[in-house]
């Protein structure tokens, strides 16, 4: 097989297994990224082409969780999409505005920092659970999410855990609401970050082209897959993928 066509085998693989993590538990971008960068794409169009390739994903989940969906009781929703918008779009610029020699030099320490957020997320999110009364304040909500949107659309790797952790501390409790912001907060943001990494030409649209129909698989079988497997094995499967690939780029 020529080796064009591994490659492209390699990076579809990616986004198949990538989409199928995305839609189970997160992670996807441990698979993808790393695969771009392999194929010979700059570090920062790699991340770029990575993340609108797994768009369809956000899209997805958000639709299926819109009877769930609905502002948090501390802040209104216009309010936390106007917040999102304004912080994936300097994420984005600030990812645009980085040289491909700096972009790969975090790379490793971005894989680790989102490594991290899927082994302890769960136990950050008991352990700011054990405070209901200790919710932030409007102003403190917005200001966190703004943060959490600039490394949105800056990395999108443990987005959701992060997502997760600020509705914690808004004050929400009931699951389904949570993952329905935290799929609708997360899609407009990539949305918002997706146009602008587009608009500044750094997407590479034959890749994610290829990528497509891997991902628009692999979500589905990994919507199917995630009822099967527990959730902890899951969970610690994407902590060893991000510490491997983590690995991999510290070489």
């Amino acid at each position: 097989m020529p080796a064009d066509a591994v490659v492209s085998l390699l990076v579809f693989a990616a986004a198949f297994f990538g989409a199928a993590l995305n839609a189970a538990a997160g992670g996807g971008s441990f698979l993808t990224l790393p695969a771009l960068i392999y194929a010979g794409i700059p570090a920062v169009a790699a991340n770029a082409t990575g993340t609108t390739a797994l768009l369809p994903g956000y899209l997805a989940s958000t639709w299926g969780f819109r009877d769930d969906l609905g502002a948090p009781r501390a802040v209104r929703m216009p309010a936390l999409l106007l917040t999102c918008v304004a912080g994936g779009g300097l994420g984005a610029g600030l990812l645009i505005a980085t040289s491909n020699q700096a972009f790969r030099a975090l790379v490793p320490w971005l894989l680790l920092f989102a490594t991290a957020l899927f082994a302890f997320g769960p136990a950050l999110l008991r352990l700011l659970g054990r405070h209901p009364e200790q919710h932030a304040t409007p102003a403190q909500a917005l200001g966190g999410l703004f943060a959490v949107s600039v490394y949105g659309g800056y990395f999108n790797g443990g987005l959701g855990v992060l997502l997760l952790a600020l509705l914690t501390l808004i004050g929400e409790t009931q699951l389904n609401r949570m993952n329905a912001l935290k799929n609708a907060l997360s899609a407009v943001l990539t949305v918002f970050a997706v146009g602008l990494y587009a608009a500044a030409g750094t997407v590479r649209w034959g890749w994610v082209a290829l990528m497509l129909p891997a991902v628009l698989l692999g979500g589905y079988a990994g919507a199917r897959l995630a009822r099967r497997i527990p959730r902890e094995l899951l969970r610690w499967g994407i902590v060893g993928v991000g510490l491997v690939m983590s690995a991999l780029f510290f070489r």
